[in-house]
């Protein structure tokens, strides 16, 4: 194992899953469906966040003077609406990984380095994507040697969902790993860069080929934008 990295943490849609925007795509019609108005660039901005979050910020704005128990009505109205959307295009809709994420994860298990995938989905969307690919054999949310992946947290998982660190904690307690410098962040939003920036990871990388662009990641401290995962084995090859 190497002495400088013990642990990756992987975001999932955009980084190690093809996302062409469908969940942005699903975001729009939730929010076309419930009474809410907002724009492609701003639920793109919101990427990577726990997915009920994104409606509570709306909604709040909709209606800056409404009861919170109003607002509580509204935010769950357009999420279940975004939940049943979302969940109905991954159960129809093949999944693929990235280029680059399954020789990534191979050389990882090669050097003994734990995968752990850290996402803004919640616990139902991300089995059936973990099933599609059949990265869920042999883990049971607990530390898993022999699986592919070592840990899955969803952002329900946790207190709060990115840029908070705490679906990194989680995953270090999973894996037991105890010091967070030796973990290295990688994803594709904003959200993932200052995640793991608030986590205190040894290193925050962006990829720039899923859904946003090198010109949008570089505004926000980073510590590498890569093009994609090939490029990020590289890097890593580099580091250990």
């Amino acid at each position: 194992m190497s002495q400088n990295v013990e642990m990756i943490v992987f975001d999932m849609a955009g980084t190690t899953i093809k996302d062409n925007h469908e969940v942005e795509d699903c975001f729009i019609k939730a929010v076309n469906e419930t009474g809410l108005t907002t724009t492609h660039d701003e639920i793109n901005a919101m990427m990577g966040w726990s997915k009920r979050n994104v409606f509570e910020k709306l909604w709040k704005r909709e209606l800056p003077k409404a009861s919170a128990k109003d607002l509580d009505k509204r935010i769950d109205y357009s999420y279940d609406a975004f939940r049943e959307i979302l969940e109905a295009h991954y159960m129809h809709t093949d999944v693929f990984p990235t280029e680059g994420t399954m020789e990534v994860f191979e050389f990882l298990k090669q050097q003994q380095i734990k995968i752990a995938l850290t996402t803004g989905f919640y616990r139902k969307v991300t089995d059936i994507i973990l099933q599609k690919l059949h990265w869920n054999e042999g883990l049971d949310q607990n530390y898993a040697g022999n699986a592919l992946i070592n840990a899955s947290i969803s952002s329900d998982h946790v207190i709060a969902s990115r840029p908070a660190p705490f679906m990194i904690f989680r995953a270090m307690e999973l894996c037991n790993v105890t010091d967070v410098r030796k973990i290295i962040k990688i994803g594709d939003t904003p959200s993932d860069l200052s995640e793991g920036k608030n986590a205190g990871c040894g290193y925050s990388f962006g990829v720039t080929n899923g859904t946003h662009a090198k010109s949008e990641l570089e505004k926000y401290e980073n510590d590498g934008l890569l093009e994609n995962l090939f490029q990020f084995k590289t890097k890593l090859e580099s580091i250990l």
